[in-house]
């Protein structure tokens, strides 16, 4: 098993501080927010999820993602989006989260560019309400996890494909634009 660097909050804070992030691509895209919030318990480090609910007809029904979604034309910012998308989906006020700053711009494979917003959260997993038509479960995404996987699969140092692009965790497979936002944030953290 490859070993996984320790991991100290204030190194995701100043990566995420200091490093030049993917600009957007421009407005002819639909814009969307997520939050990659982090929990630090003295446990072991983990990225927070949620997983789609399987609704017959729904493009994205089981995906694992970052809470988050579709800007409305009346919010003022996309970190406002991604406050306002966290609440609705799970419950988490703004006031438990300590937001770092933006990751930049993703792409998805349907014309959405999401905007990503870092953010620490060590909030009880049990306080977390969540509506189940939309979400089925809440997921923590071990990093150390990521990291193991990252690595062993070949992906540092380049930027696989799609179909080539899963995080296996637990029952389940992160791929598409959450599997990206994994991998970006992976690269960042195992820079020299």
């Amino acid at each position: 098993m490859t070993s996984t660097p320790s991991f100290d909050v204030s190194v995701a804070r100043d990566i995420i501080l200091t490093t030049t992030h993917p600009a957007s691509a421009g407005d002819h895209l639909k814009k969307a927010s997520v939050f990659m919030l982090l929990r630090t318990p003295e446990t072991r480090p983990a990225f927070f999820a949620i997983q789609k609910a399987d609704n017959e007809g729904y493009p994205w029904a089981n995906q694992v993602a970052f809470p988050g979604g579709h800007q409305d034309p009346e919010d003022v910012s996309p970190e406002f989006t991604a406050f306002r998308e966290l609440s609705e989906e799970t419950g988490i006020d703004a006031s438990e989260v300590e937001c770092i700053g933006s990751m930049g711009h993703f792409q998805t494979i349907n014309n959405t560019e999401i905007e990503v917003f870092f953010g620490i959260w060590n909030g009880e997993m049990a306080s977390v309400c969540f509506d189940t038509s939309e979400i089925s479960r809440i997921l923590e995404i071990p990093l150390e996890r990521v990291v193991t996987t990252h690595l062993e699969k070949g992906f540092s140092g380049r930027t696989p494909g799609w179909e080539e692009l899963l995080y296996p965790v637990e029952d389940v497979v992160v791929w598409g634009a959450t599997a990206r936002i994994l991998h970006y944030f992976t690269e960042l953290l195992l820079m020299p």
